[in-house]
C-alpha cells in the first residue's frame, strides 16, 4: 500500500515509517500537522493514511477535523486513526463520513505489530477496524441496543471491532451459521431493513457506537 503518515511526534512518526517499509508497504510522505496532511494526500492520493487526532496548533482535534475533510472530500478514502483518547462519537461520526474504510485505535493499546498490519489491511479493504477498548466503553449507553440479548450484544460488538463472520465464529467457539442466525436478529431488532448487506452492517455498528 501507498501511506501517508501524519503524527506529530517525530520518534512515532518515523518509527511508522520503518515498520510499514519493512513490511512491504511503501510511506509516500511523513507529515506533523493538519494542513500538511491534506495537501500530502491531495498530492500522492495514498490508499491509507494513517492520522494522529491531536495535532499543532492546538493539539486538541486538528487530526481528526482533518479526517473528515478527506472524507469530505473522497468519500472512499482510507483512514485509520491514533489515539490517545476513548471517543465512541468520533469514531462513529468518521464511518458515517464515507463509504467504510475507517480505523480507530488507542496509541498505548497497540502493542502488537501483527494486529496493526492486520488492522491497516483491513481499513485498506474497506472495513471498519473499531479498538475493543472504545467499544466495551460504549456499552454503557442506552439506546435499541438494549433489546438484543447478550450475545447478540456480543456478535455486534465484535461487529464493531471490525471481525468477520468466520473471525467472530471463532473467537465465541460456535458455527458461521450461528453467527449469521444472529447478525440477522441483530439487524432485525434494530429495524434495519435495507437489502444491501453492507450497509445493514455498517447502520448496525453505528447504531451500537451511538448509545
Amino acid at each position: 500500500m501507498r501511506i501517508v503518515i501524519a503524527e506529530d511526534s517525530v520518534l512515532l512518526r518515523e518509527g511508522l515509517a520503518t515498520l510499514l517499509n519493512a513490511a512491504g508497504h511503501q510511506v509516500v510522505a511523513c507529515v506533523g500537522d493538519a494542513e500538511q496532511l491534506l495537501d500530502a494526500v491531495r498530492v500522492h492520493e495514498p490508499d491509507l493514511s494513517i492520522v494522529d487526532v491531536r495535532m499543532p496548533p492546538t493539539h486538541s482535534n486538528e487530526g481528526i477535523k482533518a479526517a473528515h475533510t478527506l472524507r469530505s472530500e473522497n468519500p472512499d478514502a482510507r483512514i485509520l486513526v491514533l489515539s490517545q483518547i476513548v471517543s465512541g462519537r468520533e469514531a462513529a461520526d468518521l464511518i458515517s463520513s464515507g463509504n467504510g474504510g475507517i480505523g480507530y485505535l488507542l496509541k498505548d493499546r497497540v502493542g502488537n505489530v501483527e494486529e496493526f498490519l492486520a488492522a491497516l489491511e483491513t481499513v485498506a479493504e474497506g472495513r471498519e477496524v473499531i479498538d475493543p477498548h472504545v467499544v466495551h466503553q460504549l456499552l454503557r449507553r442506552r439506546s435499541r441496543i438494549e433489546q438484543l440479548t447478550p450475545r447478540e450484544t456480543e456478535v455486534l460488538a465484535l461487529m464493531a471491532e471490525g471481525k468477520t463472520n468466520t473471525a467472530i465464529a471463532a473467537e465465541l467457539v460456535i458455527s458461521d451459521a450461528a453467527v449469521a442466525k444472529h447478525i440477522n436478529r441483530v439487524f432485525a431488532k434494530l429495524g434495519l431493513s435495507d437489502n444491501d448487506l453492507v450497509h445493514k452492517r455498517v447502520q448496525a455498528v453505528l447504531t451500537y457506537l451511538r448509545r
